[in-house]
């Protein structure tokens, strides 16, 4: 398997993951300071993850235009920007400018959520999982980083608390632009690129398997989304844990989402896609039963890292199951319909989950994503004997 675009995804993975844990920390505090609704705490993150959904057909259209490497790199410095213009909230005391800061920003995780197909045209249909699984791993030194900006980097500049870690993420993302420049050509450019027709995407999109497939990756990133950005203001701002505490929870989470990946690939070609997913979806209905119980440090810590777990797997198998559904013609317009039901599902989430947790509080917002789990292990259930499942294992559903 091909090494050297794993490797520098993998690094690329790190820097967002970095960014994306610093905005998710601090997104709710620093707007529980500066809204003067408390309900709107967390609508910059909100209109972040608004943006990812927004911004993922014409993320996949500019890519299939000037190629991955071109739109991963223009990405970078749109992330760039948008920490210049969260620091400058800051400095303002601007929730506005927050609110704009976190749409600019999240504009970029639309590419970058797109990490993981670049990964897969890297290396040979078989090598997908494995491939995916080792990008999202460069998530793991994001959750160690992350927390430590944070942590440090608030008083760098003492006039202005938190405006050093953003400051930070603006030379880390104009590193992380360059380093896309050193890709190696993905599988379907250039001389790999076919000449065949694609079909038409109502086609692509009635597959069983498909549906089930973006099912599975929505609700996994819906889920986390909905239970991730309450936590840092139930826990630090409801019941008074302090930063260092939330954030060490966050981290956990973190790392319950990405250490999976040193060997979800492994296991999804040897006990099967269907039945990891099946996995995750379970070990996200236990993260909600263990919320239901309190929320006391440990309740938190518990059911944040098996949300993060949960969310590994049914996503990381999500995405592979979305790859057996197309040819490498027809990639952009079938990411690009998994890619914005996925991130439209986080965005209505993170919408909903400052006002839930504000009116109803924390019982209730682990209440809600039952119905959807439980559609989602049923749809799995349903495929699990379709044909396409039996290119990555055969024998096994």
């Amino acid at each position: 398997m091909p090494l050297r675009n794993i490797i520098i995804l993998t690094l690329c993975q790190l820097i967002s993951a970095t960014g994306a844990i610093i905005m998710v920390t601090l997104g709710g505090i620093i707007g529980s300071k500066l809204a003067s609704d408390p309900t709107l705490a967390t609508l910059p993150i909100s209109i972040m993850v608004l943006a990812v959904a927004t911004t993922t057909i014409p993320a996949t259209v500019l890519m299939r235009k000037i190629g991955r490497r071109r739109g991963f790199s223009l990405a970078s410095v749109c992330a760039a920007l948008g920490s210049c213009i969260a620091g400058g909230a800051l400095y303002y005391q601007s929730f506005g400018l927050f609110v704009v800061a976190g749409g600019v920003f999240g504009i970029n995780m639309a590419f970058t959520q797109q990490y993981r197909y670049a990964a897969a045209e890297s290396v040979a249909p078989e090598y997908s999982p494995r491939a995916i699984s080792y990008v999202l791993l460069g998530a793991i030194g994001g959750a160690m980083v992350g927390p430590e900006l944070v942590k440090y980097g608030q008083y760098v500049i003492p006039e202005v608390q938190y405006l050093g870690s953003l400051v930070a993420l603006v030379g880390l993302y104009i590193v992380q632009s360059m380093l896309f420049f050193a890709l190696d050509p993905l599988r379907g450019e250039g001389s790999d690129a076919s000449d065949r027709q694609p079909r038409r995407l109502g086609e692509i999109a009635r597959q069983p398997i498909f549906i089930i497939a973006v099912l599975g990756g929505a609700t996994a990133y819906g889920v986390m989304t909905f239970i991730m950005t309450a936590t840092p203001l139930s826990m630090h701002v409801h019941d008074g844990f302090a930063l260092d505490e939330t954030a060490q929870v966050i981290r956990s989470h973190v790392l319950g989402m990405y250490v999976p990946s040193l060997f979800a690939g492994h296991l999804i070609q040897r006990f099967g896609v269907i039945r990891m997913m099946a996995i995750g979806g379970l070990a996200l209905v236990a993260a909600c039963l263990i919320g239901l119980q309190g929320h006391t440090y440990m309740h938190y810590w518990y059911a944040l890292v098996l949300l993060g777990i949960g969310w590994n797997f049914l996503y990381v198998g999500g995405t592979t199951m979305v790859t057996l559904t197309y040819a490498i013609e027809e990639r952009f317009r079938a990411q690009a319909v998994n890619e914005f039901s996925i991130f439209g599902t986080s965005a209505a989430a993170s919408l909903l989950a400052g006002t839930i947790i504000h009116l109803y509080g924390w019982y209730t917002l682990v209440v809600v994503p039952f119905p959807l789990l439980v559609i989602t292990l049923a749809g799995l259930y349903y495929v699990r004997r379709d044909p396409l499942v039996a290119r990555l294992q055969p024998g096994i559903a």
